[in-house]
């Protein structure tokens, strides 16, 4: 790689004890970069999760940077709301926004950073277009909408393919791997490419999750980009 990068680790709270999450975030707060946020709406994804009040009373007790994943149709529509309750950065789906650029104006308006997300079958180039456009690219490795799924390879390829484009286009765009990653794996993703890490069961699904970070940090610490 060209460009030096920053490695950081995002937990996703859908793993965590919803009944105590403040505590689940704090635990492991001084061990993170961000905290990832997934707001499914039962149509783009099969599933429902956590909306506005919940990211409202959570940015009450903590300042980490809130990363949030927008599995949602009309996610644009939400974006002021989104801002109030706390939200520093919002990824689109490009299968929802096959033209991006208007939720791009839209976020930046509201003073948030832009990011577009793409799932396992759609390939890299659909989104490179658009690239300039982001502060971070979201490259799915399990189909979105469930936690627990098992690491998908066929996303290294895209995570290759996404950092040859930012490199020999000069841009500083993160590219953040979402799904499946763990100690087992982070170390392929970041030599793929990524440098910003979801982390869901393999950090809130653990019995120690601050060691779990720990062993995370010190993976892709001792192969930091250069």
């Amino acid at each position: 790689m060209l460009r030096s990068v920053r490695n950081l680790i995002a937990p996703s709270i859908l793993a965590a004890d919803f009944a105590r999450l403040g505590d689940e975030v704090n635990n492991v707060a001084p061990y993170v970069d961000m905290v990832h946020v997934d707001v499914m709406d039962g149509h783009f994804v099969p599933n429902i999760s956590l909306g506005i009040p919940v990211i409202a009373s959570l940015r009450k007790v903590t300042d980490l940077k809130f990363d949030c994943h927008l599995m949602m149709q009309n996610a644009d529509r939400y974006f002021p709301e989104l801002k109030a309750a706390g939200a520093d950065l919002v990824s689109v789906h490009l299968e929802v926004y096959p033209d991006p650029r208007r939720a791009a104006e839209r976020a930046s308006a509201e003073g948030m950073e832009f990011s577009i997300a793409i799932n396992p079958p759609t390939e890299f180039a659909a989104v490179a277009p658009f690239v300039e456009l982001c502060d971070m690219l979201v490259i799915m490795s399990v189909h979105p909408g469930f936690g627990g799924q098992e690491f998908i390879d066929d996303s290294l390829r895209k995570m290759e393919s996404a950092r040859n484009f930012i490199e020999s286009h000069d841009l500083a765009t993160d590219i953040e791997v979402d799904g499946g990653i763990g100690a087992a794996n982070i170390k392929r993703a970041q030599d793929a490419g990524a440098n910003v890490f979801v982390a869901g069961s393999s950090v809130f699904g653990k019995k120690d999750p601050v060691g779990a970070v720990r062993e995370l940090r010190r993976q892709i610490e001792s192969r930091e980009s250069v």
